[in-house]
Order: C-alpha cells, then sequence, then structure tokens
C-alpha cells in the first residue's frame, strides 16, 4: 500500500480541499493520504469531500500545531 504524505499547511481555503482532492485522483485504491493543514475549515471541507469521494477518513487529529488527517482511498 502507498502512503502519500500532503504537507499543506499555510494555504488557506480552498486550496488544501483541491490538492487532496488532486492527490486522490492519482492515488491507486488503498493508498492511505496523510495530510496535515493549518486552515481550520479543513475540519469541514475534507470530511465533506471524502463523503462526495466515498473515500474514508480513518484519523482525524491535531499533532505539532497542525491538523492531521489520514484518508484511505476507497476500492
Amino acid at each position: 500500500m502507498d502512503t502519500i504524505p500532503l504537507d499543506l499547511r499555510g494555504l488557506k481555503c480552498p486550496l488544501p480541499v483541491l490538492r487532496v482532492r488532486k492527490a486522490l485522483r492519482g492515488a491507486r485504491a488503498g493508498s492511505l493520504l496523510v495530510v496535515q493543514c493549518t486552515d481550520p475549515m479543513t475540519v469541514i471541507d475534507l470530511p465533506n469531500l471524502a463523503r462526495e469521494t466515498g473515500d474514508a477518513i480513518e484519523l482525524q487529529g491535531d499533532a505539532d500545531g497542525a491538523l492531521v488527517f489520514h484518508i484511505r482511498k476507497a476500492a
């Protein structure tokens, strides 16, 4: 399985969601995206994106001043 890190710290809405969407399109099924963001809107936007695309957010939390999301690409 692929693990794809995305450091999106410092980017403001809508850029984090657009970058995650692009990465998901290019990822293989089962890949894990590890996303780090600082934009507080991603707490709303990324779960909505996952619902739209059918992908799964396996982890959502805070680490080192950033919001962290683990998003699994659907099969």
